[in-house]
């Protein structure tokens, strides 16, 4: 797939399919993550995989959109020591995102109002938080990114036109 149109077309999902992806999928996804760019290659992230119902139901209680986190797949909790390095988790999760989106499968970032409470649910070293808990789960309705172009994605996007983010120095 053309990136721009990975991009333009790609949204996020909040409700899922009642389907499994298969571990080579998520494999993928999960590498995905790993490849990302970090600072100084510090690559300070710790992927944690949750896919029990039994696990996502106490996830769930941590985040904000509680439902994204029991309807899913698979969820992600990224963690880093003392929650740091947002930048470096961001480009992790974006990636993992985009690779989902090719491979069919949807996601939503998932925020937490306390990290510390999520990080205990997830069994995580003392000092270590999870920064996002994206979720990941085959769509309930078809997805056609291909229907449209990039520019009609774009246009059709509830984002903010160009011009009025755009600035020059």
């Amino acid at each position: 797939m053309d990136t721009y149109l990975a991009v333009a077309s790609k949204r996020d999902w909040r409700s899922y399919a009642d389907r499994l992806v298969p571990e080579e999928v998520q494999r993928r996804i999960l590498d995905a993550g790993r490849l990302a760019g970090s600072a100084v290659n510090k690559q300070p992230w710790t992927f944690i995989v949750v896919e029990s119902s039994e696990a996502k139901e106490r996830l769930a209680e941590t985040v904000y959109a509680q439902d994204n986190v029991r309807t899913c797949a698979f969820a992600v909790a990224i963690a880093t020591e003392g929650g740091n390095y947002p930048l470096d988790v961001g480009r992790s999760m974006q990636n993992m995102m985009l690779t989902a989106w090719n491979e069919g499968v949807v996601s939503c970032p998932n925020g937490m109002p306390d990290p510390e409470a999520a990080a205990k649910v997830l069994g995580l070293e003392q000092g270590v938080l999870p920064v996002n808990i994206p979720t990941f789960g085959y769509p309930k309705r078809p997805l056609d990114p291909e229907s449209k172009s990039a520019e009609e994605w774009s246009a059709e996007a509830n984002r903010k036109p160009l011009d009025e983010v755009l600035r020059n120095a």
